[in-house]
């Protein structure tokens, strides 16, 4: 193995384009950027630390992400409910401590295509309107899911989040004839609780078509049972086994709308207003060629993460998140894992072009389904070892009092500046 006294550096400095700003996204970020610096990464702990030798290596990262900052998207229930909540949930991608970096460049816009071959991205900047070309080394794709609105926010700059977060939380404020909330699946339940916890003298209903909540979700029965007994404790009233077939307005003026909404049973209930928490998510991928998705538009990958396809330098090319097809339920805890073995796999390969040393490469494990409810005061919580719990204890340790926004926050260090 050669020595790392005095390393010859190759003059081109590996470029690392990351598309998606999110969980996934920032844990590869500021995971390589830790080894890059020659220190281990943030996401080992103690206990699994492994010898690196502590030699630096130059990258170069630029992030392109559809909005201009990170966005704490498994708080959005309580970002809606609270302004308050809804201004530390999201920060500008400059602003955030950990990234406060010269070699590492924040683009705000939408990929169009990807050249594998090429190594190439062209881009629509947001702000210019522009299309660019990106080259790149390495391909970090982490741009998740498409979701609808009110599931996750439609603005794309902080500015616009807040005024469009505030006008939905006067919204449940004014309701007089209370919020009904269509959908019980995981965000109805949140959104409906964290308006019970953030306006608790307000009326909520939550109507949800089958006989049990989270119908969608492949877990046990015990779970959707805890869920809905949660759910109730938080003062919301559940109808289930009803489908909304029709939803009017029935008065307008300068104070206030109001709905009336027929169910399929026959039964009409009055909302001030209603929140449809229902949202089929797509993932964002119609910028990668065909050969590396699968039939429903995930990306597929191998163990180490790498595109898993006919795609050529499909060693360059990795994915990470909600928009890969990969087992197990998507959550950040998933994404924000797959982000650090992204980053060492990319900086193995890194030093494997550099030094000539044989690479070690992460391989991931099989995801078990695992979720975690914030429903009022209490966490429901599934995982396939220890089955299913609830209490305000797990509450306190799974999210906090903001929904695990500082959790997050805490978790990838994004508020602890790197020394340049």
């Amino acid at each position: 193995m050669p020595s790392h006294e005095g390393p010859n550096i190759p003059q081109a400095i590996p470029r690392v384009l990351v598309i998606g700003g999110s969980y996934a996204g920032l844990a590869a970020t500021v995971n390589l950027i830790d080894l890059c610096d020659g220190k281990q990464p943030r996401f080992t702990s103690v206990s699994t630390q492994e010898e690196h030798p502590k030699v630096k290596l130059p990258v170069d990262i630029t992030i392109v992400d559809e909005r201009d900052g990170y966005y704490h998207l498994i708080g959005n229930p309580l970002a809606f409910a609270s302004g308050d909540a809804a201004s530390k949930s999201w920060t500008r991608f400059q602003d955030i401590p950990a990234l406060k970096l010269p070699n590492v460049h924040f683009l705000q816009g939408s990929v169009a295509t990807v050249d594998c071959e090429k190594k190439t991205a062209s881009i629509v900047d947001t702000v210019t309107k522009q299309l660019r070309h990106e080259k790149y080394d390495y391909l970090l794709v982490a741009s998740g899911l498409r979701r609808s609105f009110p599931v996750v926010p439609q603005a794309l700059n902080r500015d616009e989040f807040i005024a469009e977060a505030k006008a939905h939380a006067k919204a449940i404020r004014d309701a007089e004839e209370g919020v009904v909330v269509i959908g019980g699946g995981a965000v109805g339940i949140e959104m409906a609780s964290e308006i019970k916890v953030v306006e608790p003298w307000q009326k909520v209903t939550l109507v949800h078509s089958r006989d049990k909540l989270l119908s969608a979700e492949p877990l046990p029965d015990d779970f959707k049972d805890k869920s809905l007994e949660a759910l109730q404790q938080a003062g919301v009233k559940v109808i289930l086994g009803q489908r909304v077939i029709d939803t009017t307005a029935i008065q307008t003026d300068d104070r206030s709308k109001s709905w009336r909404l027929t169910l399929s049973g026959g039964q009409q209930i009055a909302a001030g207003h209603v929140i449809t928490a229902i949202s089929r998510s797509t993932p964002t991928s119609t910028y990668l060629p065909s050969a590396a998705l699968d039939k429903d538009g995930y990306v597929k990958i191998d163990t180490s993460l790498r595109f898993n396809g006919n795609i050529p330098n499909a060693d360059s090319h990795f994915a990470a998140g909600d928009i890969v097809s990969w087992s197990g339920i998507k959550r950040c805890g998933g994404a924000m894992h797959m982000g650090h073995y992204c980053a060492i796999n990319i900086h193995q390969d890194m030093r494997k072009h550099h030094y000539e040393q044989t690479p070690t490469y992460k391989e991931l494990s099989e995801f078990p389904n695992i979720m975690g409810l914030a429903v009022g005061k209490k966490a429901v919580i599934y995982d396939s070892t220890t089955g299913t719990a609830s209490g305000e204890d797990l509450m306190a340790s799974y999210f906090g009092d903001d929904l695990a926004n500082s959790i997050c926050w805490n978790y990838m260090k994004l508020g602890q500046a790197v020394a340049v």
